[in-house]
């Protein structure tokens, strides 16, 4: 949709409301609803966040010794700013629509630790060597039949799976809970979440789901996404979905897959691919996967300090 287009819609939807989102420090989104008015006048004027989003966990405790924001700064408002190119509409929600924004720093450039401005940063420093990253991701999770009150009441320790036992890519257990399944696939695609693969992974209640490939900032826009629209899709089925890596020592754990590879301007080359080499891995891919390996130390939670 042009922006004409997207503009018409906001102002005709019955709902008066616009919904936006901020991805947090922990890749996790925090937002709300705002008038169709409010809305318009951030366009036109800007808008703000409370930047506590960068200074706390996923369970609002604050971090200590934070420098960017914190008790020192009072946790203001940030300056702030809603990328119509991330328009969706909100099918489980009378198709609302949606936007993503990015936190700005006091000039109005881009905030440092705004995880969309700083992956908005690594791309425009790739597209300047010449590359084109091409990512997508696939996600595990584990579904619960549980609601937020029934899973608290147990104090989050022996909840219910929506299936029980270990039977990856079931035939069977798919179908069984197939309203689920298909709104899944269905609902996440028409938010602009194209599902390629879905499908049970081993352990009670696990599913997984491959997402189509995009330029690197839609993925990412599309995996912070992902997330939260799952969550919410099972809402309506009364499950609890979580994406939690381990939750039983005695479970399988969940992946999160990040497909990568490099391609030319035109989008036409794979940079990574090279037929001459034993392994069909060119010189830039081998350079790309050690930079991976040098980095994954000073990049991986860690309470030691690295060398």
């Amino acid at each position: 949709m042009s922006t004409k287009e997207i503009l018409q819609y906001v102002k005709q939807h019955p709902s008066g409301k616009v919904k936006i989102a901020f991805s947090d420090i922990d890749g996790v989104l925090r937002g709300k609803y705002i008038s169709t008015e409010k809305f318009l006048s951030a366009l036109e004027k800007g808008t703000s966040f409370c930047d506590v989003i960068m200074g706390w966990d996923m369970a609002d405790v604050l971090y200590d010794r934070a420098e960017i924001t914190g008790w020192h700064t009072g946790y203001p408002d940030s300056q702030a700013s809603i990328d119509l190119n991330t328009f969706r509409k909100i099918p489980w929600e009378q198709d609302l629509p949606f936007f993503l924004g990015q936190l700005n720093n006091k000039d109005g450039g881009p905030s440092p630790v705004c995880p969309r401005q700083l992956l908005k940063k690594v791309l425009a420093d790739a597209q300047s060597m010449g590359f084109n990253p091409i990512f997508s991701q696939e996600f595990e999770w584990f579904n619960f039949a549980e609601t937020p009150a029934s899973a608290n009441e147990k104090g989050f320790r022996n909840l219910t799976p929506l299936t029980p036992g270990m039977f990856g890519y079931s035939i069977l257990r798919s179908t069984l809970e197939n309203p689920f399944f298909t709104d899944l696939f269905e609902l996440l695609t028409r938010f602009n979440i194209p599902i390629e693969g879905l499908h049970t992974e081993t352990g009670p209640g696990t599913y997984e789901a491959a997402i189509r490939y995009s330029d690197i900032l839609e993925a990412g826009d599309r995996a912070v996404l992902f997330k939260t629209a799952v969550k919410e899709i099972a809402y309506q089925h009364n499950i609890m979905a979580t994406f939690m890596a381990k939750i039983n020592e005695n479970l399988p754990g969940c992946g999160g897959h990040v497909h990568q590879s490099l391609w030319d301007k035109n989008g036409k080359k794979n940079l990574f691919f090279d037929a001459r080499d034993k392994q069909s891995l060119s010189e830039t891919a081998k350079q790309y996967i050690a930079g991976q390996l040098h980095c994954l130390p000073y990049i991986l939670p860690s309470g030691h300090q690295q060398p």
